[in-house]
Protein backbone atom coordinates (compact mmCIF):
# COMPACT_ATOMS: atom_id res chain seq x y z
CA UNK A 1 0.00 0.00 0.00
CA UNK A 2 2.68 2.38 0.63
CA UNK A 3 4.43 2.00 -2.80
CA UNK A 4 1.60 3.10 -4.65
CA UNK A 5 0.43 5.90 -2.02
CA UNK A 6 3.52 7.59 -2.20
CA UNK A 7 3.71 8.19 -5.91
CA UNK A 8 0.06 9.22 -5.28
CA UNK A 9 0.17 11.88 -3.24
CA UNK A 10 3.74 13.20 -4.58
CA UNK A 11 1.83 13.15 -7.87
CA UNK A 12 -0.96 15.20 -6.16
CA UNK A 13 1.25 17.93 -5.00
CA UNK A 14 3.28 18.43 -7.69
CA UNK A 15 0.41 18.59 -10.18
CA UNK A 16 -1.43 21.24 -7.54
CA UNK A 17 1.94 23.04 -7.50
CA UNK A 18 1.62 23.64 -11.68
CA UNK A 19 -1.78 23.81 -12.29
CA UNK A 20 -2.78 25.53 -8.79
CA UNK A 21 0.24 28.16 -8.80
CA UNK A 22 3.04 28.46 -11.65
CA UNK A 23 0.59 27.93 -14.56
CA UNK A 24 -2.28 30.97 -12.86
CA UNK A 25 1.32 32.77 -12.35
CA UNK A 26 2.34 32.52 -15.87
CA UNK A 27 -0.79 33.04 -17.56
CA UNK A 28 -1.29 36.10 -15.59
CA UNK A 29 1.95 37.77 -16.26
CA UNK A 30 1.84 36.69 -19.81
CA UNK A 31 -1.70 38.32 -19.69
CA UNK A 32 -0.29 41.61 -18.08
CA UNK A 33 2.53 41.73 -20.30
CA UNK A 34 0.79 41.68 -23.60
CA UNK A 35 -2.48 42.71 -22.70
CA UNK A 36 -2.28 45.20 -19.51
CA UNK A 37 -5.25 46.98 -19.84
CA UNK A 38 -7.28 43.82 -20.96
CA UNK A 39 -5.93 42.02 -17.70
CA UNK A 40 -6.69 45.02 -15.99
CA UNK A 41 -10.67 45.36 -16.70
CA UNK A 42 -10.71 47.35 -19.57
CA UNK A 43 -11.11 50.50 -16.83
CA UNK A 44 -12.68 53.71 -18.40
CA UNK A 45 -11.43 56.18 -16.26
CA UNK A 46 -12.67 59.89 -16.47
CA UNK A 47 -10.52 62.96 -16.31
CA UNK A 48 -9.92 62.75 -12.61
CA UNK A 49 -8.14 59.42 -13.14
CA UNK A 50 -11.09 57.82 -11.18
CA UNK A 51 -12.16 54.89 -12.42
CA UNK A 52 -16.01 54.93 -13.56
CA UNK A 53 -16.43 51.54 -15.35
CA UNK A 54 -15.18 48.84 -17.73
CA UNK A 55 -15.35 49.03 -21.50
CA UNK A 56 -16.83 45.30 -21.42
CA UNK A 57 -19.21 45.41 -18.95
CA UNK A 58 -22.65 47.57 -19.26
CA UNK A 59 -24.14 49.89 -16.72
CA UNK A 60 -27.33 51.04 -15.96
CA UNK A 61 -28.60 54.36 -17.87
CA UNK A 62 -32.02 55.08 -17.08
CA UNK A 63 -31.99 59.03 -17.07
CA UNK A 64 -33.78 60.99 -19.49
CA UNK A 65 -30.60 62.51 -20.98
CA UNK A 66 -28.58 59.39 -21.27
CA UNK A 67 -28.21 56.94 -23.77
CA UNK A 68 -29.55 53.31 -22.20
CA UNK A 69 -27.90 49.98 -23.34
CA UNK A 70 -29.26 46.71 -23.10
CA UNK A 71 -31.35 45.13 -20.98
CA UNK A 72 -29.38 43.29 -18.31
CA UNK A 73 -30.57 39.93 -17.47
CA UNK A 74 -28.43 39.96 -14.47
CA UNK A 75 -30.04 39.92 -11.08
CA UNK A 76 -30.45 41.00 -8.50
CA UNK A 77 -29.16 43.96 -10.00
CA UNK A 78 -28.40 44.99 -13.71
CA UNK A 79 -24.91 44.35 -15.01
CA UNK A 80 -23.67 42.47 -12.09
CA UNK A 81 -20.98 40.43 -13.20
CA UNK A 82 -20.90 38.04 -11.03
CA UNK A 83 -24.56 36.65 -12.67
CA UNK A 84 -23.70 36.92 -15.97
CA UNK A 85 -26.49 34.94 -18.34
CA UNK A 86 -29.35 35.78 -20.22
CA UNK A 87 -32.81 35.39 -19.58
CA UNK A 88 -33.40 32.03 -20.82
CA UNK A 89 -36.59 32.62 -22.50
CA UNK A 90 -37.58 31.07 -25.80
CA UNK A 91 -39.41 33.19 -28.53
CA UNK A 92 -42.01 31.53 -27.71
CA UNK A 93 -42.59 32.39 -24.19
CA UNK A 94 -45.04 34.85 -23.03
CA UNK A 95 -42.94 36.29 -20.69
CA UNK A 96 -40.46 37.29 -23.13
CA UNK A 97 -43.38 38.79 -25.29
CA UNK A 98 -44.32 40.75 -22.10
CA UNK A 99 -41.13 42.08 -21.38
CA UNK A 100 -40.65 43.37 -25.41
CA UNK A 101 -44.20 45.05 -24.90
CA UNK A 102 -43.66 46.65 -21.40
CA UNK A 103 -40.14 47.76 -22.71
CA UNK A 104 -41.57 49.34 -26.12
CA UNK A 105 -43.85 51.02 -23.90
CA UNK A 106 -41.32 52.62 -21.73
CA UNK A 107 -39.29 53.64 -24.85
CA UNK A 108 -42.53 55.28 -26.04
CA UNK A 109 -43.52 57.02 -22.74
CA UNK A 110 -39.83 58.32 -22.54
CA UNK A 111 -40.14 59.81 -25.89
CA UNK A 112 -43.65 59.91 -27.40
CA UNK A 113 -42.29 61.30 -30.57
CA UNK A 114 -39.69 58.89 -31.92
CA UNK A 115 -40.90 58.02 -35.21
CA UNK A 116 -38.25 55.58 -35.86
CA UNK A 117 -39.12 51.66 -35.03
CA UNK A 118 -37.89 50.83 -32.21
CA UNK A 119 -34.53 48.36 -32.53
CA UNK A 120 -33.87 44.96 -31.08
CA UNK A 121 -31.19 45.29 -29.01
CA UNK A 122 -32.73 47.85 -26.65
CA UNK A 123 -35.83 45.62 -26.15
CA UNK A 124 -34.16 42.30 -25.32
CA UNK A 125 -31.04 40.98 -23.57
CA UNK A 126 -28.03 39.90 -24.85
CA UNK A 127 -26.57 36.21 -24.10
CA UNK A 128 -24.30 37.57 -21.68
CA UNK A 129 -26.54 40.22 -19.73
CA UNK A 130 -23.56 42.48 -19.24
CA UNK A 131 -23.31 43.56 -23.26
CA UNK A 132 -21.90 47.14 -22.74
CA UNK A 133 -22.53 48.30 -26.72
CA UNK A 134 -25.61 49.11 -28.79
CA UNK A 135 -26.05 49.62 -32.60
CA UNK A 136 -25.98 52.26 -34.45
CA UNK A 137 -29.84 51.91 -34.82
CA UNK A 138 -30.29 51.78 -31.23
CA UNK A 139 -28.52 54.84 -30.63
CA UNK A 140 -29.88 56.46 -33.09
CA UNK A 141 -33.36 55.91 -31.94
CA UNK A 142 -32.61 57.72 -28.74
CA UNK A 143 -30.81 60.87 -30.18
CA UNK A 144 -33.94 63.06 -30.22
CA UNK A 145 -35.00 62.29 -26.29
CA UNK A 146 -30.63 62.89 -25.52
CA UNK A 147 -30.63 65.91 -27.33
CA UNK A 148 -33.72 67.42 -25.58
CA UNK A 149 -33.23 66.64 -22.14
CA UNK A 150 -29.05 68.17 -22.63
CA UNK A 151 -30.45 71.23 -24.61
CA UNK A 152 -28.64 69.94 -27.47
CA UNK A 153 -29.76 70.08 -31.24
CA UNK A 154 -30.26 66.59 -32.53
CA UNK A 155 -27.36 66.83 -35.22
CA UNK A 156 -24.80 67.98 -32.41
CA UNK A 157 -25.71 64.50 -30.20
CA UNK A 158 -25.53 62.59 -33.64
CA UNK A 159 -21.88 63.98 -34.39
CA UNK A 160 -20.96 62.84 -30.63
CA UNK A 161 -22.52 59.28 -31.56
CA UNK A 162 -21.26 59.42 -34.96
CA UNK A 163 -17.48 59.73 -33.27
CA UNK A 164 -18.11 56.52 -30.79
CA UNK A 165 -19.13 54.08 -33.27
CA UNK A 166 -16.83 51.34 -34.15
CA UNK A 167 -17.03 49.47 -37.07
CA UNK A 168 -16.28 45.99 -37.95
CA UNK A 169 -13.41 44.62 -36.35
CA UNK A 170 -10.75 44.41 -38.95
CA UNK A 171 -13.48 45.08 -41.15
CA UNK A 172 -15.17 41.95 -41.67
CA UNK A 173 -16.00 40.20 -37.94
CA UNK A 174 -19.29 41.87 -35.94
CA UNK A 175 -21.22 44.80 -36.61
CA UNK A 176 -20.85 48.43 -36.25
CA UNK A 177 -21.51 49.48 -32.57
CA UNK A 178 -21.58 52.37 -29.58
CA UNK A 179 -19.84 51.77 -26.44
CA UNK A 180 -22.92 53.26 -24.21
CA UNK A 181 -20.03 54.39 -21.11
CA UNK A 182 -17.71 55.88 -23.47
CA UNK A 183 -20.81 57.66 -25.14
CA UNK A 184 -22.22 59.06 -22.30
CA UNK A 185 -18.92 59.96 -20.83
CA UNK A 186 -18.62 62.39 -23.85
CA UNK A 187 -21.91 63.85 -23.66
CA UNK A 188 -20.98 64.31 -20.09
CA UNK A 189 -17.94 65.94 -20.66
CA UNK A 190 -19.38 68.09 -23.31
CA UNK A 191 -21.76 69.74 -21.18
CA UNK A 192 -18.89 70.60 -19.07
CA UNK A 193 -16.84 72.32 -21.83
CA UNK A 194 -14.89 69.29 -22.66
CA UNK A 195 -15.22 67.60 -26.03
Amino acid sequence: MKTLLRPMLSLFVVLSVITGLVYPLVVTGIGRAAFSREAAGSLIVDKDGKAVGSSVIGQNFDEPKYFWGRLSATSPNPYNGTASGGSNFGPLNPALADAVKARIAALHDADPGAALPVPADLVTASASGLDPEITPAAAAYQVARVAKARGLTPEAVQAVVARYTTGRQWGIFGEPRVNVLKLNLALDEMAHGGV
